[in-house]
């Protein structure tokens, strides 16, 4: 009799689906644990609104940003980043507030926040001449510069500035201030051509700035540049010698240009050319390049900036206390000038470093100047403070816009003040409404700096304490100046 074959044993069924089983769990256990790795160092911010900044300009409403590290990885609705991440890696809620990109002061002499209000209402060259350089002989020291640094940073970060481009002395203090305060800067140190605090001669200043070149390199936050001053304030050699130690490691240049009609004047005296022109034959322009101001400009000129792909940075708040003119913004933004937007320095040429004053009046300046309403729009203002910005000082890669792969740098502001309510168009509410007292989170490179409109980061007590004892100092080097 044949024997019947054995039925399978139960147990070989059992531990099939006994397999299956632990298969999945692992699966869900792996997918779970996956998604933990991936969200555990990731952060999420929420709003009311996103403004990006983006290529297409996109507004999300209901909006949300996530956060790894010091990058965006992404950009959505709260409901999407929520479902994705999880509830419980939301580090800001603001249902009555916007996110937008921080804001980019690309032009200013922060540690002059300790002269504020030295001598207002003089032209540029006598302010300059008769009493902030003499001032800055008698007071301006590293110590000066540390405290005034840090006031700068901390009147920036209250106002959401996450990103500036400074110009002055002892800058390699201006740079471990800024880093400590977590801020983002492009710090030039000054090349000048009469003894400045910090370096007395050129040798001086080469020697100088090489090594502040040198120690920054490859910084997240600090970009150390090179600054001659201006055309006026430096000769051809200090110009090239400048610009020859900046290309030689990859540093920006940072300058002022074509400021006033009398810098205009005396470069066709003595050159026979516009400072632009002048700058372009010493091969000084070029991409890695920010101009400030760029006021006094010809069409040729701006061809010139246009073609050597160089930024310019609109000062409005300082072009108009000093009277130094209107920059020819509209045109050198349909010529393809990138123009960002500064407060230039808090003493003199503008007594604060608020950018949300410098859009509103970036627009209004033109209109009035213009005598055309749509010669600058809300949008293009906001753009000038944030990718714009970006681009006039050559970081439109890492910050400018709320996009995965950029910096995290944002701020949140609040929208339940009385001059915030109602909202029919968000730039216009940026532009022509809302204040820097309205921004109460700020984020740089993911990390939350100031929150709730607290500075983390920075002793604001002592900060002020010590500028006001500064200042005494300062009275008395002034009381003692010939007149």
């Amino acid at each position: 009799m044949t024997p019947r074959p054995k039925p399978a044993h139960p147990i070989v069924k059992t531990s099939h689906w006994v397999v299956m089983f632990v298969i999945a769990l692992c699966a869900v256990s792996t997918s779970a644990q996956t998604k933990h790795v991936l969200a555990q160092d990731t952060e999420l911010i929420t709003a009311r609104y996103v403004v990006t900044m983006d290529a297409s300009r996109r507004i999300i409403e209901d909006g949300a940003i996530a956060m790894q590290g010091d990058l965006i990885v992404a950009v959505g609705t709260r409901t999407e980043l929520l479902a994705k991440y999880g509830p419980e890696l939301v580090v800001i809620a603001a249902p009555d507030g916007l996110i937008m990109p921080g804001l980019i002061n690309g032009h200013t002499h922060a540690a002059m926040t300790l002269f504020r209000g030295i001598k207002d209402d003089v032209t540029l060259q006598d302010w300059l001449q008769n009493y902030i350089f003499p001032a800055e002989a008698r007071n301006v020291t590293e110590d000066f510069v540390t405290w005034g640094t840090r006031l700068g940073v901390l009147e920036m970060l209250h106002g959401g500035t996450t990103t500036y481009t400074d110009m002055y002395y002892f800058e390699d203090a201006v740079a471990r201030e800024t880093k400590a305060a977590g801020m983002r800067g492009v710090l030039g140190e000054t090349f000048i051509d009469f003894p400045a605090p910090d370096n007395k001669t050129h040798a001086d200043a080469l020697a100088y700035t090489e090594a502040f070149l040198k120690h920054w390199q490859g910084d997240p936050l600090i970009h150390a540049a090179v600054a001659p001053h201006s055309i006026y304030t430096c000769s051809e050699q200090t110009l090239r010698d400048a610009a020859s130690l900046a290309r030689r490691y990859h540093a920006p240049i940072v300058i002022h240009v074509s400021e006033t009609k009398k810098e205009v004047d005396d470069s066709r005296a003595a050159h026979n050319m516009s400072p632009v022109a002048w700058l372009d034959h010493l091969g000084v322009l070029g991409p890695d390049v920010v101009a400030a101001h760029c006021i006094w400009l010809e069409s040729a000129d701006i061809s010139l900036l246009a073609k050597s792909h160089t930024g310019c940075v609109n000062n409005p708040s300082s072009n108009m206390m000093l009277a130094s003119g209107v920059a020819p913004v509209p045109t050198m933004l349909a010529a393809g000038v990138p123009v960002g937007l500064g407060t230039d320095g808090p003493a003199g040429s503008n007594n604060d470093l608020d950018m949300m004053e410098e859009m509103d009046l970036a627009a209004k300046l033109q209109k009035i100047s213009r005598m055309d309403p749509q010669a600058l729009s809300a949008l293009q203002a906001v753009e000038m403070a944030t990718t714009g910005g970006a681009k006039a000082i050559h970081l439109e890669k890492e910050i400018g816009s709320l996009e995965p792969g950029k910096k995290a740098d944002l701020i949140v502001i609040g929208l339940n003040a009385p001059h915030a309510v109602p909202m029919y168009d968000i730039y216009s509410q940026i532009v022509y409404a809302l204040k820097a007292s309205d921004v109460r989170d700020t984020i740089i490179g993911g990390r939350i700096v100031v929150q709730d409109g607290k500075v983390l980061t920075l002793n604001e007590a002592e900060i002020l304490a010590k500028a006001r004892e500064i200042a005494e100092r300062v009275k008395k080097s002034l009381a003692a100046q010939p007149k």
